[in-house]
């Protein structure tokens, strides 16, 4: 027993990164790299698990290197779906559980409700070596989402109160830059994020200025 507690402690101690290999990954990260880069518009699809497919957008800013190879951007996106099928049918069925109708020969049709969705993120993107005008990445960021329910059976009622929320996300994403004329790039993304009660993809394209230094 007491030659297994110590393997095991040899082992983890080799696997638990040394203070001098954290201080010197930590070292990388510095401010002296961040000032404003670039500025970027996207158009796209979204779909989630919950809304139907819809149009997106993006507004995506570039602020420059915090480490080698890692850079760092803040953005805007917006959508607006229809809650799915799916969705609105179990909605309703609800309904008709706690009607009391002794004929039986009601019907329910609470229309359409939409949800419209505005995030601000905040990402990590990692440049991968390739050419000096293509740029693929892979990214990882925050997001905080403001949401408002809309639809004229909820209109005014606790539905569309609870439909009106804040969430943050989790963002994974990976695309590449690519250089048209000096300074301005054809940009694609593709997108997943995970929040509360909903979960999205997104494939997006456009065009990013970037300042030259």
């Amino acid at each position: 027993m007491r030659r297994a507690a110590a393997l095991t402690a040899l082992f983890v101690g080799a696997a638990l990164p040394t203070p001098a290999f954290a201080q010197a990954f930590l070292e990388q990260f510095s401010y002296e790299g961040l000032r404003l880069s670039g500025i970027g518009v996207e158009f796209g699809v979204l779909g989630s698990n919950r809304l139907t497919n819809e149009p997106t957008g993006a507004v995506r800013v570039d602020y420059g290197n915090i480490a080698p190879n890692v850079r760092l951007l803040f953005g805007l996106a917006y959508f607006k779906g229809d809650f799915g099928a799916a969705e609105i049918s179990e909605f309703e069925e609800q309904l008709r559980g706690v009607v009391q109708d002794p004929t039986g020969d009601f019907e329910i049709d609470v229309g359409r409700i939409s949800l419209a969705d505005l995030e601000a993120t905040i990402d990590l993107q990692y440049v991968l070596p390739y050419a000096n005008r293509i740029v693929p990445y892979l990214g990882l960021g925050l997001g905080v989402h403001w949401r408002n329910g809309s639809g004229d059976a909820i209109s005014g009622t606790f539905v569309e109160d609870a439909l009106d929320t804040v969430a943050a996300a989790l963002n994974l994403s990976a695309g590449v830059h690519v250089g048209i004329v000096r300074s301005l790039y054809a940009t694609a993304d593709f997108r997943a994020g995970v929040s509360a009660e909903l979960r999205t993809a997104s494939a997006r394209g456009g065009l990013m200025y970037r300042f030259d230094r």
